[in-house]
């Protein structure tokens, strides 16, 4: 039998609230094989974007196991965490999260130094000219469009070449022209370095690009949502 390359066995995140304890995910078993591509999707509040962190040890599950490539997320600390994250997953936000004072050449490079990779700055090179920016290396944050912007942080989650790639509605600040070119960057990076995706998306046709679609809602998995059975014939 095929390992997953992330399982959740009854996964469950609860954070303190004005009012009291608030149930964000209630019990969530999910297994994601290697290669796949997982779209998660449902009306907001439903936990999806928690569902992704928990994926992504940025949010710590409060009972259950969360196992990604075999390793125990609940079990590391927060040094631990960064590391695996570092050398095994990339991560997509709505929000494009790049170093202001850093030109796009010097993101990219920045986390495949910190991980003591050879010729950083030459795969961050090569990662932003297949992303389409070979011209804009040198520019800054601030000196390009929100499109340029999420292409960067596209080349900077893909330069570590991640197993994982794990995308918080990557389209979410880009209008529909810049969001279609950056979701066809992001599967067509998906199957350069052979990695597996999981997207939350509130727009149908994108969810619909992934080979399999889960729908939260309320925290849990709707298994009556027709979405839950996989998609025949996607990407």
């Amino acid at each position: 039998m095929t390992t997953p390359i992330l399982a959740l066995t009854d996964a469950a995140l609860t954070l303190a609230g004005n009012a009291g304890p608030v149930s964000i995910l209630r019990g969530i078993s999910l297994e994601v094989q290697r290669g796949e591509s997982l779209g998660l999707i449902g009306p907001s509040g439903s936990g999806k974007s928690s569902l992704l962190m928990v994926m992504g040890g940025l949010e710590r599950a409060t009972s259950g196991s969360v196992q990604a490539l075999g390793h125990d997320l609940t079990a590391m600390d927060e040094d631990q965490l960064a590391r695996f994250r570092r050398d095994h997953m990339g991560v997509v936000f709505q929000s494009f999260h790049l170093i202001p004072t850093m030109t796009a050449l010097e993101n990219v490079a920045l986390p495949l130094e910190l991980g003591g990779v050879e010729d950083a700055f030459g795969r961050a090179e090569a990662e932003l000219n297949a992303v389409g920016l070979g011209a804009r290396m040198d520019h800054y944050p601030s000196q390009m469009s929100g499109g340029e912007q999420q292409r960067v942080a596209l080349a900077r989650a893909a330069a570590p070449r991640p197993a994982i790639l794990l995308a918080d509605e990557p389209t979410g600040n880009l209008d529909g022209k810049n969001g279609a070119a950056i979701m066809d960057l992001l599967f067509g990076l998906r199957d350069r370095h052979e990695a597996t995706l999981i997207m939350v998306t509130h727009a149908p046709e994108l969810a619909e690009r992934c080979s399999r679609i889960i729908r939260l809602n309320d925290g849990r998995i709707d298994t009556s949502a027709p979405e839950a059975i996989a998609q025949s014939g996607a990407a």
